[in-house]
This record gives C-alpha cells, structure tokens and sequence, in this order.
C-alpha cells in the first residue's frame, strides 16, 4: 500500500496517525531522501529503512499519538558504531534527519437543510479540510447541477437525502460531528434537535433561526421531550457572529461558517 493510500486509510476509519518522512541524508543511509512510512496506533505502513531509524520513529510517533501532538518533530540520527542506539547499531556512515508530522482525525461537520444558506455555507465550509455532510428532505436541493460549486471542494463531501425522517441519520454520522440544523421546515428543526440531543456521541449542535422560535422550541423540548435544561443548553442558537447582522444567506453563511471555526479553534480541535 502507498502511503498515500495509508493516509486515506486513516482518515477513512477516523483514525489518527502520523506521518514519517526522511527529510535529508548526507553520505550513506538505507533510504534516500522522500521516503516515507505512515504510523497508526496499531498498524504502519511503507518503510523509511528499517533498523534503529525506524523503529526509533515509530516509537516517538506513537508516543506522539498518544499526546495528541499536533506540532511536527524533526529527528536527527547519526549512523555510525560509535552511536548508542535504543534499537541496534546502523552503521551506514551518512546522518538522516526524519520529520514526524501528525495526521489528526478530521473534523466533521453536517448540515441540515442545504436552502439558499445551507448551500452558501457548504461552499464556505468545502474550502476547510472536513468531512463534510449534507442532508436534506428534498431531492432537488442535492441535484448534481446545483451541488456543482462545491465540484473543487477540499473537504470530503458527503451528500444525503433523506425523504422521510432526516434526523435518522444523525446515527450514522461520525464520533464528534458538529450538526448545524437550518432546514426549510420549522417542524423538521424541531425534531433534528430532539433525536440531536438524543444521540450522545455528537459534537455541537447549532440551530438557525429567531429569540421567538428557539422559545417555542424550548418549550417542546422540556414538555413533549423531557428534556432538562443542562441538556437543552447544549443546542446554540442563534448561530454566527452577533456582530454580524446582515440577512443575505451569503453573509449569514459567512457570519456561521467564522463562529464554527472560532469553536474549533478555543477548543484546539
């Protein structure tokens, strides 16, 4: 396996790792310089020599992973017998230097209700390294023409329509997915964040919309819900920057897409 293909492998199964690289070489070494191997939790993949030099990077990348390191490392070994090494003699001669970049799992985000806001925030948010969800209700809100702008998207988007009972997905959303709720129907809303606060293994939950609808919401959902009011507290609405005023989905859209990495960002996700 490439480490290319190692790489996607991770970010597939949500799994952290990191990525090793011979950064240079001078005189003689196992492998020369852009040789890479691709260190998971419990598997690796590819091969930068072998010997102390591997096993000695696999050994920090791993302790890396378990910090949560998000910072890279460059390691300098010498390849010579005069040299203690932790895992056997490499006497080449030549010196490497090995860079250790740490690959994190990948931040998810969904929104529900790709409308005219929905759509302008997908088209803000394609631009981040995400996976990237978007549901909704009505088939031709998610045609291939209209969902065309995000054709150059860097993030994996993932589009789902779901005719019946949209909040079923939130199940099969990934571990820590953050769930913006801004579907055309008030209705729909309201059932997102009841199953949303429902479903234990999301991130945030963020709902659109007026003072007077969250009211009306939050009543339902102690009443009809059950739901306690430290329990009810974890939806944020409104959602965007307060300072932010402007109703053109495009602003609303830019104002949502700033407070979410805001988030991201004082929680060092």
């Amino acid at each position: 396996m490439t480490w290319i293909a190692a790489v996607a492998r991770l970010r597939a199964r949500r799994e952290s790792g990191v990525l090793v690289t011979v950064a240079t070489v001078r005189g003689h070494a196992p492998r020369e310089a852009g040789a890479k191997l691709v260190v998971g939790h419990r598997e690796t993949w590819g091969s930068i020599g072998g010997g102390n030099v591997e096993a000695v990077a696999i050994d920090r990348a791993r302790e890396m992973l378990v910090a949560a390191k998000a910072e890279p490392e460059l390691m300098d070994f010498a390849l010579n017998d005069k040299v203690t090494n932790q895992h056997g003699v490499q006497c080449c001669g030549g010196t490497v230097s090995v860079l250790l970049e740490p690959l994190p799992i990948v931040r998810a985000v969904a929104i529900f209700g790709v409308g005219h806001v929905g759509l302008e925030l997908a088209r803000i948010l394609a631009r981040q390294d995400l996976d990237l969800h978007l549901i909704d209700s009505r088939a031709d809100m998610l045609t291939d023409a209209r969902l065309d702008a995000l054709s150059d998207a860097v993030a994996q988007v993932h589009v789902h329509h779901t005719p019946l009972l949209p909040e079923e997905i939130l199940d099969d959303l990934p571990v820590g997915t953050h769930i913006l709720i801004m579907t055309h129907d008030h209705a729909e809303d309201a059932a997102l964040c009841d199953a949303a606060l429902r479903t234990t293994h999301l991130g945030s939950v963020g709902l659109i919309g007026s003072a007077a609808k969250w009211a009306r919401f939050r009543k339902r959902l102690a009443t009809e819900g059950g739901h306690d009011d430290t329990t009810i507290d974890r939806i944020k609405t409104p959602i965007g920057l307060t300072d932010i005023t402007g109703k053109e989905p495009a602003t609303i859209a830019v104002s949502v897409a700033a407070d979410l990495l805001l988030a991201f960002e004082s929680v060092g996700e």
